[in-house]
């Protein structure tokens, strides 16, 4: 399956963290990274779910994993999942010592019950 049109291969990630948590001081569960800006945005199953958030509001359907280990891709707009397409530019996860869920001491007690299904 050929990936749609709209990933910069040549554009590195915004940060090791979900953009707005980070200035808001909130957590994540799964980090994702925009295909086309790098923008870095928390999942559908983190508490704010900004990556989604951020497909709707710029138009940028397609995100990678940014989870160490991870190379699979998701189109918002199809709710497709490909299990690989293009290398990214550097570096293609969260620094490997950053906790998942993370960040290391944002994260509630209560995480897995905060969780969104």
């Amino acid at each position: 399956m050929t990936l749609p049109d709209g990933i910069d291969p040549s554009v590195p990630p915004s940060g090791p963290g979900c953009v707005e948590c980070e200035a808001g001081g909130g957590w994540w569960f799964h980090l994702r990274r925009c295909a086309r800006c790098g923008h870095v945005g928390c999942c559908d199953s983190s508490p704010a779910r900004h990556a989604s958030a951020h497909a709707r509001e710029t138009g940028h359907p397609l995100i990678r994993s940014y989870e160490p280990g991870e190379t699979w891709f998701w189109d918002y707009d199809t709710s497709e999942l490909y299990e690989s397409g293009p290398d990214l530019a550097p570096p293609v996860a969260h620094p490997s010592d950053q906790p998942t869920p993370g960040p290391a001491g944002r994260v509630p007690a209560n995480w897995a019950e905060t969780l969104r299904r």
